[in-house]
């Protein structure tokens, strides 16, 4: 430690004293006032909160540790509901003193920032409740309660022939050969625009496709200025827009961009917060041609026929997702649901509880319930038809899971998983991959189908068992990979593009994007021999697919891109922030 360092604590240490009117630190202090009860919970035990702990001892020594976080060290003082903090050690520009106040009871401690400079430190304490350690964690059963008529006959469904159903199409693979998409165009000047709607709120859903009709879903909020803010960072912290919002499901004609119809699902002020770069309607919906399903987090999940008519409302009370390590920041849900076998299946990992769900699609009815130790999750899990039978696939923190769709029974789970996970499962060929992209772990699994049991593979080992091949270092941390014609493409955020043998794992290639600009959050899709890339910023690159990079076009759009595009018969929609683009070859070229 340098001897600026220690000067810079050493002053900090006596300006705490000044402010809180005590005394330099002395054992003989901290005694007394533990014995006057003033610190009894803050000294009697080490407390934990989320996944870190804090000793306050009565010598006025003080320790803050959690997993993948520098130890924080130094002295505490109190004065009152006033407690001052300094830490020699720890992130660096964290020497300064942090004041909290203190609400001391006979089963916690809770802290709320007064004031402090230190950015970490003031993301681990402030709003945090801390509980002795081992105490057990108590969570209120949740209530899942359902909405709606009694079960009737549905619409037959359009065929299915060009549909794009569900989060990346048919099975999230994002693949729909036989589209003759243009290679170029330009959403500003409307080259190759078949037609283009406004679209209402703020959204990253993405759209979907069954036969004449798009679906989106938003929501649209009473304040005028909500935002939120693209691009490559690592802040936390929630959105500040808690204004009343509306949830909506709108239903597009896809020849024209008419609005077929639109239904409000839910209106009022959010139960949960927002990461700020989120929105309130970051869930894709789900269609199979009969019924639209939409899942707004604690607002419901909301059922219609593809006419719009109401079906059927389930409310599974609040659902808190966020970082899995400090439990107050709040960022909001986003994994989607889909439609397998007349079942709604949802993944649902929170801070308090974490399950997967199945509903009846005609009646929203609990067919099973399967509880899971996870921490929160974005991931869409899937249905893959495997040389095994169907497989459904979740990924999460603690585990990559294969379940039985039909009951939610657990056949098999995978750990080394990020602590973050956000891309779908998806089937190349026969072999089922995901990814998650979140340092340090950043995997990249291939699993073959049928496994049993626990397929965690040891350290340093790459393949076992059902465990095809691996990486780390490799995995996206929002974008699905995508596979298409015997290649696996990983694109991460920050625009590095990688290909890879599917069946082998041998890398291919490994290319910068010329254009990372804020980055990369939708997930490719591919028609053709082209995999198409949408930008944060709003281009859509397009990319020769095949064993050699090469890049075709850029073409603009003029907004922010955040949601997953849609292919149907020769026409690509295009969600951006504000509007719904029909990019189709079909449109004669402008002279």
């Amino acid at each position: 430690m340098s001897h600026t360092h220690i000067w810079r604590v050493a002053r900090a240490l006596a300006v705490v004293g000044a402010m809180l009117s005590v005394p330099a630190v002395t054992a003989a202090q901290h005694q007394h006032d533990h014995a006057a009860g003033a610190t009894s919970m803050l000294t009697a035990t080490p407390l934990t909160f989320g996944l870190f702990k804090a000793r306050f001892e009565s010598d006025g020594a003080f320790t803050l540790e959690g997993w993948g976080w520098p130890t924080f060290t130094g002295e505490w003082r109190r004065a009152g509901d006033q407690l001052a903090i300094v830490t020699a050690t720890g992130p660096a520009g964290c020497e300064a003193m942090g004041r909290y106040r203190l609400t001391e009871s006979a089963a916690d401690v809770r802290l709320a920032v007064v004031e402090d400079a230190c950015r970490p430190r003031q993301m681990i304490l402030d709003g945090s409740t801390w509980v002795p350690e081992g105490t057990p964690v108590v969570h209120a059963e949740r209530r899942i309660t359902r909405h709606g008529a009694e079960a009737r006959p549905l619409p037959a469904p359009a065929p299915a022939a060009g549909s794009w159903p569900s989060f990346r199409g048919p099975l999230a693979s994002g693949v729909a050969d036989g589209q003759r998409l243009p290679v170029r165009w330009n959403g500003t000047t409307g080259e190759q625009i078949l037609w283009r709607v406004a679209v209402p709120g703020l959204a990253h859903s993405s759209p979907i496709v069954w036969g004449d009709r798009v679906f989106v879903t938003t929501a649209v909020s009473s304040d005028p200025n909500a935002t939120f803010r693209p691009g490559l960072y690592g802040d936390g912290d929630a959105s500040e827009d808690r204004s009343p919002q509306r949830w909506m499901v709108i239903a597009f004609d896809k020849r024209t961009g008419a609005k077929v119809w639109e239904q409000v699902a839910h209106e009022g002020p959010p139960v949960e917060k927002r990461h700020i770069k989120s929105t309130y309607a970051s869930a894709t919906p789900a269609t199979d041609g009969r019924i639209v399903v939409a899942w707004f987090g604690s607002h419901g999940v909301h059922a219609y026929t593809v006419d719009g008519d109401p079906l059927w409302r389930v409310d599974l009370g609040r659902v808190d997702l966020g970082a899995y390590d400090i439990p107050t920041y709040e960022w909001g849900t986003a994994s989607s649901p889909i439609i397998w076998n007349d079942l709604v299946i949802l993944q649902c990992d929170t801070q308090a509880d974490s399950f997967l769900l199945a509903l009846d699609a005609r009646t929203g009815e609990v067919v099973w319930k399967t509880a899971r130790d996870e921490f929160p999750s974005w991931g869409t899990p899937s249905v893959l038809p495997t040389s095994a039978g169907p497989e459904l696939v979740t990924n999460a923190s603690n585990f990559i899971r294969g379940y039985d769709p039909k009951t939610g029974d657990l056949r098999w789970q995978l750990g080394g998983s990020s602590k973050i996970t956000a891309p779908t499962p998806i089937l190349a060929g026969d072999t089922i991959v995901v990814a998650s992209g979140r340092a340090p772990e950043r995997p990249l699994f291939a699993v073959r189908p049928g496994a049993r049991g626990d397929l965690t593979l040891p350290e340093g080992v790459t393949s076992a068992g059902h465990v095809a091949w691996s990486y780390t270092g490799r995995g996206s941390y929002m974008p699905t990979p995508l596979y298409y014609d015997g290649l696996l493409y990983v694109l991460g955020n920050n625009g590095i593009f990688d290909a890879y043998d599917a069946r082998t794992g041998a890398e291919v290639y490994r290319q910068r994007l010329p254009e990372i600009g804020s980055g990369f959050s939708a997930s490719p899709v591919a028609a053709d021999g082209h995999i198409y890339l949408s930008s944060e910023d709003g281009d859509v690159i397009v990319i020769a697919a095949g064993r050699e990079f090469r890049l075709v076009a850029t073409n603009p759009m003029g907004d922010l891109l955040m949601a997953t595009p849609a292919l149907s018969e020769g026409v690509m929609y295009v969600r951006s922030a504000g509007s719904l683009f029909a990019v189709s070859g079909a449109v004669a070229p402008r002279p």
